[in-house]
């Protein structure tokens, strides 16, 4: 496993990655309207595009170095609170799940996360995600859940959980 710092270049590649996790991941979950207004809002050029013009923000590719392909990506961003690293984006496409990617990443993330100085990484997931159980066996916890309205009479109805660095 690779990753790979993404620029703008990639912001196509991400949202197909994007896609293709979320028809997945949220079949059961969200509505396809729901779903695709997510992903036309969080997922555009411009959304991505800023997200990479913040120097507190980054994006990674992971590629299966075996293969050459892309097996999803992870957003995250720096001092998003004080002495907290958010994780907002970690999605692999199907086919790659139960191989070692995710947990790979959360391992990086760990890395990055020390080397900037913040001692929390933070994150929300739906309550209805399975992946709840994966950050939980990474060593996640579960620290409190809200209502987050997003437009549209959307909302999204998630757990926030917690990760603490140790030095």
């Amino acid at each position: 496993m690779k990753l790979l710092k993404a620029t703008e270049k990639d912001i196509p590649l991400i949202q197909d990655l994007a896609r293709r996790s979320w028809e997945n991941a949220y079949a059961d979950i969200l509505s396809d309207e729901q779903m695709e207004y997510m992903l036309s809002e969080m997922y555009s050029e411009a959304e991505i595009g800023s997200h990479l013009r913040n120097p507190d923000y980054h994006y990674y590719m992971i590629q299966d170095e075996s293969t050459g392909s892309y097996e999803g990506f992870i957003g995250y961003q720096h001092h998003y609170e004080e002495e907290t690293t958010k994780l907002h984006r970690i999605y692999l496409v199907p086919e790659s799940k139960g191989k070692g990617f995710g947990k790979g990443a959360l391992q990086f993330l760990n890395g990055k996360v020390s080397e900037n100085g913040d001692k929390r990484i933070i994150l929300n997931v739906n309550k209805n995600n399975a992946a709840r159980n994966f950050y939980e066996s990474q060593g996640y916890t579960v620290y409190d859940d809200g209502v987050f309205d997003i437009g549209r009479g959307y909302v999204m109805d998630d757990y926030l959980m917690e990760f603490l660095i140790h030095n």
